[in-house]
């Protein structure tokens, strides 16, 4: 009878994990917003590396406050996107269209429209760091 009480509990706790880690995965896709990594590769100053992504957004979503601790270099792919950019104030931009953030520098990105956005975003930042810090 023990064994069965063990195993039902352990049971329980692994299938709550799991339901915690689906849940978490569906509210980031409700987001609106996909991150698609392309290329990561070092860079021949030393200690430095670039990562490339396409960033899709959805109709009226928005990536909030970040900064990254290295460059980020934006292409617009399709669609419009607004920036908010500290110390800049805010920019929309449209497919064909660039805009470059220097490192630690606070901005937030928005799709405004009713279609769907893309960019093409390119990091320089120091290797083996994260390139996103959240900001409240």
């Amino acid at each position: 009878m023990k064994t069965n009480s063990n195993f039902r509990s352990n049971a329980i706790t692994i299938l709550s994990f799991f339901a915690l880690l689906i849940s978490g995965s569906v509210s980031a896709q409700q987001s609106g917003i996909k991150r698609t990594d392309l290329q990561r590769h070092d860079l021949s100053v030393a200690g430095y590396e670039t990562v490339q992504a396409k960033i899709d957004f959805d109709a009226h979503s928005a990536f909030g406050k970040h900064s990254h601790p290295g460059e980020e270099v934006i292409y617009v792919l399709e669609g419009s996107l607004e920036y908010e950019v500290e110390g800049k104030g805010t920019v929309t931009l449209k497919a064909g269209e660039v805009l470059f953030i220097p490192a630690g520098v606070v901005h937030a990105a928005r799709n405004n429209t009713n279609a769907k956005a893309s960019e093409l975003a390119t990091y320089i930042v120091e290797k083996g760091k994260s390139i996103l810090v959240l900001k409240k």
